[in-house]
C-alpha cells in the first residue's frame, strides 16, 4: 500500500557527494532501548563547522570536522547508528524508536522522530532521502532540505511484509525497494511514481545493501552477485564463484562502476574476505580485486573521479582504480587490527566527504583526518570514549 502525504516535486537534485583520493555494512540493525539525551553542560553553543557525528556505547560525540575537537557530548542509551540526512546540517541518528534528527551544526539532538521500530537502511539519491523500517516495512521518502522546521511533508509505502531491506527513489520519482519477509529475501521491485508495481526481479537471494552509480542506476546485493535497475530493465550480476555475497556497496555519481564486498564462505562464523567485488553496470561484468588484508563493512568509500577506497586490517587505506581493477597507491594511517567476532562492536570506520578521508581509531581512542590530495595525516583528534559508528553532514 502506499500514501501519498505531498505533491511530488517538479525538480529534483541529482546526489552527489563523495570525496578525492588521487596518489573508501551494515548488519542487522536492532537497537536497545535509548533515550533521549540533551548536551554536556561544556558542549559549545557556537555553530559547529563541518560537523562530524561519532557514536559511542552511551551517545554521541559531535566533532568540528576541521580542528576534531569534540564540540559536545549528547548522552544516548542503546547502540546507535548515523547517517547523513542530506542536506548541509542534519544527521539521522536511528534509535530504538525510529530515525531521530540530529542538528549536527546546532550540536542538538532535537525532538523531531521518524517513527520506525527497528529502523534500517537511509539512503539519499536525487535529492531525496529515502528511510526503511524493518519492524513494519514502511518506506518513508522526503526531501532533505525542509528539515529543521518539524519534520518535512513525506511519502510512505509499506512493503507486503517486514523485512531487513531498503528503498531508493530514482530521478524520474520511481521507487526501487526490496522484496522479503523476515524469514527470506529474494529480489526488488520497482514502482512507479503513482507507486504501482511495473517490474521486479526475485533473482536475488539474500538481497542486501544498495549504492546508486552513474546515469541514475540502482544496485543492490546479493548471496551470488547484485541487481542493477538501469534504463528500465533489471539485469542480473552473477558472481564468479558459487557463493559469492555482496552485501554493501559503495557507489559514485562519477563511475558507472560499484564498489562492494565479498564472501565466499556461507559457512563462516567471520568470513574476513580479502577480495572486494567491482560491479559494471553497463556490461553487467563484475572483477574481484586481490587487497592482500582484509576489510569490515565499515571499510568503504568512493572518491570524487570515482575512486575505490577501502580500509584494510592492515591500517591503510587502499586506492583502486575501478576502470583497471587495479590497487593503484596505499595510505598508511593506523596500525593493525582485527575485525571483532559481533559487528556491533567498534572497529575502525572510515567516512569521506569533499577532499578529507576520516578514520576512526578504537584502540587508541582517536580519529585521524586525512588529506585525500597527499595522503598526508591533516589532523589528529582525542575522544573522550571508544568510536564505533562516524558519519557527518553531506549535502545532496
Amino acid at each position: 500500500m502506499s500514501q501519498r502525504h505531498r505533491p511530488r516535486a517538479a525538480a529534483l537534485c541529482a546526489a552527489a557527494l563523495t570525496a578525492a583520493l588521487t596518489v573508501s555494512a551494515c548488519g542487522s540493525d536492532d537497537s536497545s532501548d535509548d533515550t533521549a539525551g540533551e548536551p554536556s553542560p561544556s558542549a559549545s553553543t557556537a555553530a559547529v563547522t563541518d560537523p562530524l557525528v561519532i557514536t559511542y556505547d552511551g551517545g554521541l560525540h559531535v566533532l568540528d570536522g576541521e580542528t576534531l575537537d569534540v564540540a559536545a557530548d549528547i548522552p544516548l542509551s542503546g547502540f546507535n547508528r548515523v547517517n547523513p540526512a542530506g542536506d548541509d546540517r542534519h544527521v539521522l541518528v536511528s534509535a530504538s524508536g525510529g530515525f531521530r534528527v540530529l542538528d549536527a551544526v546546532g550540536a542538538e539532538l532535537t525532538e523531531d522522530e521518524f517513527s520506525a521500530p527497528e529502523p534500517g537502511h537511509v539512503v539519499r539519491h536525487a535529492g531525496r532521502t529515502v528511510l526503511f523500517a524493518d519492524g513494519t516495512g514502511e518506506v518513508t521518502a522526503f526531501d532533505p532540505t525542509q528539515l529543521g522546521d518539524g519534520l518535512p511533508e513525506t511519502e510512505r509505502y509499506t512493503a507486503a511484509a517486514p523485512h531487513h531491506g531498503v528503498a531508493v527513489e530514482t530521478e524520474a520519482g520511481e521507487l526501487v525497494v526490496t522484496l522479503g519477509t523476515a524469514e527470506e529475501r529474494n529480489g526488488i521491485a520497482v514502482l512507479d511514481e503513482n507507486r504501482e508495481e511495473v517490474l521486479r526481479s526475485e533473482e536475488c537471494p539474500g538481497v542486501h545493501g544498495e549504492a546508486t552509480a552513474q546515469d541514475d542506476t540502482v544496485v543492490v546485493g546479493c548471496e551470488d552477485g547484485a541487481l542493477v535497475y538501469r534504463d528500465g530493465e533489471i539485469t542480473k550480476v552473477q558472481s564468479p564463484t558459487e557463493y559469492g555475497r555482496i552485501g554493501n556497496q559503495a557507489g559514485s555519481e562519477e563511475s558507472p562502476i560499484v564498489l562492494g564486498d565479498y564472501k565466499q564462505d556461507p559457512d563462516a562464523e567471520l568470513e574476513r574476505p580479502e577480495q572486494v567485488a567491482l560491479i559494471d553496470t553497463t556490461t553487467g561484468g563484475l572483477e574481484l580485486v586481490d587487497l592482500g588484508t582484509s576489510y569490515t563493512f565499515r571499510s568503504l568509500a568512493r572518491g570524487p573521479h570515482g575512486e575505490a577506497l577501502v580500509l584494510g586490517t592492515d591500517g591503510a587505506i587502499h586506492v583502486i582504480d575501478p576502470e583497471s581493477a587495479e590497487v593503484t597507491g596505499t595510505v598508511p594511517v593506523l596500525d593493525a587490527w582485527e575485525e571483532p567476532l559481533e559487528w556491533q562492536q567498534p572497529r575502525p570506520a572510515l567516512f569521506v566527504r569533499d577532499h578529507t578521508a576520516y578514520v576512526t581509531d578504537p584502540a587508541a581512542r582517536e580519529i585521524h583526518a586525512v588529506d585525500i590530495e597527499t595522503g598526508e595525516v591533516r589532523a589528529t583528534g582525542s575522544l573522550p570514549n571508544v568510536p564505533n559508528e562516524i558519519s557527518g553532514v553531506v549535502a545532496g
